[in-house]
């Protein structure tokens, strides 16, 4: 029988908890409602689209495509299924291996994609970083980046397109925060974290 007394929060790291559960529930939901009002699709939607967009040849198999996306093979082949009839994403057999099915981002939906990240772009810069301060904007990073470490390893095989924008090398992404799911190279001349007209064949 386990006899160690709990470490019980102290009023301070309680108050610190329920912000951040308050942030990690309100969050997702602002960032959904504004693709749902400005977009017509939800934040999870969106993911699926933006990983396709910077995947080799805008594909991925259905199974990468959901530990990508975080999400149930189940929830995501009733996503696409949704996508595939708005003429954004077809599903194909993988000709590699007849047992997986591979999703192919469309030229439409690849419209889609650029036509949706500015909005979303404005949404996150109004939302997370325009409150914050430049300084505060690194402890934000720093504290992230110790959050996720304690989690452990991200699962999402290498690959994959990035979940979150990759470090201070050429590799950061052109434009900047409002991609949060994946990385797009920096073109030469452009600063990081500034928009920047997106390589073809890119996610914006």
């Amino acid at each position: 029988m386990n006899t160690t007394e709990p470490r019980w929060l102290d009023p301070e790291e309680r108050e610190t908890w329920l912000e951040l559960v308050g942030l990690m529930i309100r969050l997702p939901t602002a960032l959904d409602t504004q693709l749902r009002r400005d977009a017509g699709l939800s934040h999870f939607e969106y993911q699926v689209l933006a990983g396709l967009s910077e995947a080799p040849e805008r594909t991925l198999r259905m199974s990468d495509l959901a530990v990508f996306a975080d999400g149930s093979l189940s929830r995501l082949s009733h996503v696409v299924k949704r996508l595939e009839q708005r003429g954004w994403v077809r599903r194909t057999p993988d000709p590699a291996n007849g047992r997986y099915t591979l999703a192919v981002l469309t030229d439409t939906g690849m419209e889609k994609v650029v036509a949706t990240a500015p909005g979303h772009v404005e949404e996150v810069r109004r939302l997370v970083f325009d409150p914050l301060t430049a300084a505060r904007r690194r402890q934000l990073r720093e504290i992230g980046a110790r959050i996720n470490t304690a989690i452990g390893p991200d699962d999402c095989p290498a690959h994959l397109p990035r979940r979150t924008p990759p470090g201070p090398d050429r590799s950061e992404t052109a434009a900047g925060p409002g991609a949060p799911t994946t990385g797009v190279p920096i073109p030469d001349g452009a600063t990081p974290g500034v928009p920047a007209e997106p390589p073809e064949g890119t996610f914006p």
